[in-house]
């Protein structure tokens, strides 16, 4: 089959089902008739700037360009502000818990945010490390990751209650 009905049918299949990786998107289009290779999809997908995203259900699955913005912006800030575990500091730096497979989304959320006395972040699977500017105050970086990110800020003063 040509090259564009397969990139129409992988954008078919993205749009209605939750496809979580590579494999599974490749057995659908095996059983459509669809004869390809990992690598053939794995460049396909490339060209069609597909992405993944967090999902609640299904840990990550696939997206396509154009269907980002249409995507409840909301949910994906619930979910990235659900995976939010704790938060401490070592001098200027602050470091982050999330739940396993969530911390590369939150940075790269409070990355774009580009929150006052931040420097950068790095992420692990579920550890984010945030290197703060010199004489950052720890309240003072907490404030403004709570103004960008409501959904954390209320988890925020849950963790300050108890300890």
């Amino acid at each position: 089959m040509p090259k564009t009905k397969r990139l129409l049918a992988i954008q078919k299949l993205i749009r209605e089902k939750k496809i979580r990786n590579q494999e599974e998107l490749l057995n659908f289009l095996l059983k459509k008739g669809f004869a390809l290779t990992q690598a053939t999809l794995s460049r396909d997908l490339k060209t069609l700037k597909v992405a993944r995203i967090a999902d609640a259900e299904v840990g990550y699955r696939y997206i396509l360009p154009e269907d980002i913005r249409s995507e409840n912006l909301e949910t994906q800030h619930d979910i990235l502000a659900n995976s939010f575990r704790s938060i401490s500091f070592s001098g200027n730096i602050a470091v982050i818990k999330t739940f396993p497979g969530f911390a590369t989304g939150l940075a790269s959320e409070i990355d774009r945010k580009e929150l006052s006395g931040m420097i950068g972040s790095v992420a692990g699977d579920d550890t984010i490390i945030i290197v703060l500017r010199e004489k950052v105050k720890k309240k003072d970086f907490l404030n403004s990751l709570s103004a960008n990110m409501p959904g954390i800020k209320d988890k925020i003063r849950e963790k300050n209650k108890t300890n």
